[in-house]
């Protein structure tokens, strides 16, 4: 647990460094001399480079998303209200980090971290579930969570290009994006297919390792 405070303080540090330097050592360095850490440190704590730093920090945010959905008081809302909440939350957090995360955004854009890119996008929509405490066992499980995730990849793109007054258009955009998930039955239907046979099925073929 002392190590993933570490680690979580470490890539928190680096994002005002990121958005000049990228995810690189040379911002994994500058964090450490933030938090006057041994120099030695991020090394150690991060070996795999650029891909490790953005993997860990979308594992960061999406435990953060969890903790700030239960501290909002959203109990009472529908579903979809719930799932925008839950995205909004997400993406406002680090609104003043906006191009570190748009540095990163261009790391998972290289075509063999497209893979990791897909693996994160699956966790950080199954996080927004398991915010909302979804308990479904069936194959709505994978179907919530594939047709989230193309939600969440979509607004976030459209997030790190957003100069509205507080992001307006995003939520605008967002909202779109909910009621559409909610008008297309077929659509529904299609991704369940998909995920019918289980690991054999979206998920699987994604080769995405599921949280569960």
């Amino acid at each position: 647990m002392e190590m993933l405070r570490m680690k979580d303080g470490l890539v928190e540090a680096m994002l005002p460094h990121a958005a000049f330097d990228g995810w690189s050592a040379v911002a994994l360095a500058a964090a450490a001399s933030d938090l006057e850490l041994d120099p030695t440190l991020p090394g150690r704590l991060f070996p795999g480079g650029s891909a490790e730093l953005v993997a860990h920090f979308v594992d960061f945010a999406d435990r953060t998303m969890i903790r700030d959905f239960a501290e909002g008081g959203f109990d009472d809302l529908g579903t979809g209200l719930k799932v925008f909440q839950a995205i909004r939350l997400r993406l406002d957090r680090w609104a003043d980090h906006r191009e570190a995360i748009r540095r990163a955004a261009s790391v998972l854009s290289l075509p063999h971290n497209l893979p990791l890119a897909l693996r994160l996008t699956w966790n950080t929509a199954d996080a927004i579930w398991r915010a909302l405490d979804d308990r479904s066992h069936d194959v709505s499980w994978y179907t919530k969570r594939a047709t989230l995730g193309a939600v969440y990849a979509a607004t976030l793109l459209y997030w790190l290009d957003d100069g509205s007054e507080d992001n307006a258009d995003t939520w605008a955009f967002l909202r779109r994006r909910l009621d559409e998930v909610r008008n297309l039955p077929k659509l529904r239907e299609r991704i369940e297919g998909l995920a019918a046979p289980g690991l054999g099925g979206l998920a699987g073929r994604l080769k995405v390792p599921l949280r569960r």
